[in-house]
């Protein structure tokens, strides 16, 4: 991968690697305990600081981390959302999180539909997962909005080898079946 600046634009968002000025509201969100309630948990501001600083390192060293999303209209920054495959993954996962104050408003859907089209075309990607808590039944919608399905229960690496993921999915194909059109362009 290249260090090349990455930018994805959907209608409502703009979705480029995290910023140092991004930082105030990913600790803010980080903080947030229903927001965290299925991504481990709360943060205190220096161990947001490093999950911040973990993910501009992907970048800079394998040229592909979470995005930040940022709203169109404001540049205001409301979660991130990305490609993901730390050390021991169970797949080459899109995530997504955003902040409490813009859920129930299609953004997690339009944020990671438009990354999975960006990693089928851009990563070589073959596969994409989704590791979401099987209680966390917004993230099961949003994976279903997707077209992605359950492909059972996972295991993480550590230090999250005791959490209970099931794993969702869709092949590249599968994917294509389901979009239609690239997802970017698809009403979220």
């Amino acid at each position: 991968m290249t260090n090349k600046v990455v930018t994805i634009e959907t209608p409502r968002l703009l979705l480029r690697p995290l910023e140092w000025q991004d930082f105030d509201a990913y600790a803010k969100n980080a903080a947030d305990a229903d927001a965290n309630r299925y991504l481990g948990g709360p943060q205190s501001r220096p161990v947001a600081w490093r999950g911040f600083m973990t993910m501009a390192g992907a970048w800079h060293l394998r040229g592909v981390s979470m995005f930040s999303v940022l709203l169109k209209e404001t540049n205001e920054w409301i979660g991130r959302v990305g490609p993901w495959q730390p050390e021991g993954w169970p797949g080459t996962e899109v995530g997504w999180g955003i902040s409490r104050a813009f859920w129930k408003q299609g953004f997690a859907t339009e944020a990671a539909a438009a990354t999975i089209d960006w990693a089928f075309e851009n990563l070589g990607w073959d596969d994409v997962v989704h590791t979401i808590d099987p209680r966390n039944h917004a993230s099961i919608m949003v994976a279903q909005k997707l077209g992605a399905s359950n492909r059972g229960r996972g295991r993480l690496p550590a230090p999250y080898e005791n959490v209970t993921v099931d794993i969702w999915g869709q092949s590249r194909e599968q994917w294509a079946a389901h979009s239609g059109q690239p997802a970017s362009e698809q009403p979220a």
